[in-house]
């Protein structure tokens, strides 16, 4: 994958038109107030723009096929306001294109937008789209899914699928997550036998949860030293031991300290192209996995590698303020 040259990339200005996806159920923001914030920083700028607003999570797929094929037509960019998973959603639809595309973070962790700079806020946000440095990232695939920050299988899958049915009780805070987290290694969990095989090598292994990151900044976060293998075209993949409960939870509270990398219990490498399959005694046709955030069910076998395409993400510009 040959990283595109500034003279390749699209020119952006004001006349180019930006598609504007808005998820209304993302983060504690108001949707009312980072509307009206969006639009008069947009409309202070003169700056072209169309807003489609995403009611239900049942549109986002629609919608951002939308904005892409308007992109792709008008020689315009599309822009998301809302968490990974939403991002991750329109991405999805955006990468064929080659269109710009721009992030306005409203989510919980917003892995995708601290990883490149991105302001949290919405204000700076919007801003910071308005005279944007495009810049060439890298995307995971996961059976044709697309994926920025990361993809499990196993535990790490359960524990996501468990952390929204809590926020959907008691709202979208980290505190909520981290209980979360804790009340899914308190419940139990059981052990995947996996065939993994990647760089031309094969293994059979158990394992409770298989963790493949793609986001450089959560990766040195956890201390795994993987995170620089993203930046240089590879995937990292994260295997965990067979442990117990308090091994887990173990190894959960080295990894919010940052040391995950030197725990005896975890395997990582970096790797192109990698597939898994099951090898228990009644293998499954599918497995539940957790693709940035969103869970799903893929067919076997999970077939990982690099994405050709590099998405166009915008980013503020060196000298933006």
């Amino acid at each position: 994958m040959t990283p595109q040259s500034p003279d390749s990339l699209p020119a952006i200005d004001r006349k180019t038109p930006y598609f504007v996806l808005m998820n209304a159920a993302s983060g504690s923001t108001d949707a009312v107030k980072a509307r009206a914030a969006i639009e008069g920083i947009l409309i202070s700028a003169r700056q072209r723009f169309t807003t489609l607003t995403i009611d239900e999570p049942e549109q986002i797929g629609t919608l951002a096929q939308q904005a892409a094929q308007m992109a792709a037509m008008q020689n315009g960019a599309v822009i998301v306001a809302g968490g990974d998973g939403t991002i991750n959603a329109v991405v999805q639809a955006v990468l064929p294109t080659g269109r710009p595309f721009g992030i306005i973070p409203q989510g919980t962790f917003n892995y995708s937008s601290r990883a490149h700079g991105i302001p949290l806020d919405t204000e700076s946000a919007t801003r910071a789209l308005l005279q944007p440095r495009l810049k060439p990232v890298q995307v995971g695939i996961l059976n044709r899914r697309v994926f920025l920050v990361n993809a499990s299988v196993g535990l790490y899958s359960q524990a996501l699928q468990d952390r929204e049915v809590y926020k959907q009780h008691y709202g979208r805070h980290r505190l909520v997550a981290l209980w979360s987290a804790i009340m899914t290694l308190l419940r139990g969990h059981g052990q995947l036998t996996l065939e993994i095989v990647h760089d031309q090598t094969s293994e059979t292994l158990r394992t409770p949860t298989l963790f493949v990151g793609n986001n450089p900044l959560q990766l040195e976060r956890v201390g795994l030293p993987e995170d620089t293998a993203v930046e240089h075209g590879r995937l990292a993949a994260v295997i965990v031991r067979p442990l117990s409960t308090a091994g887990l939870f173990w190894l959960a509270l080295r990894g919010a300290f940052g040391q995950l990398g030197h725990a005896a219990d975890i395997r990582d490498f970096s790797f192109r192209q990698m597939t898994v399959m099951s090898r228990s005694a009644s293998p499954p046709s599918t497995f539940k996995v957790a693709v940035d955030g969103e869970v799903w069910w893929a067919k076997t076998p999970l077939q990982f590698s690099v994405a050709a395409k590099r998405l166009l993400l915008m980013t503020p510009a060196p000298d933006a303020s």
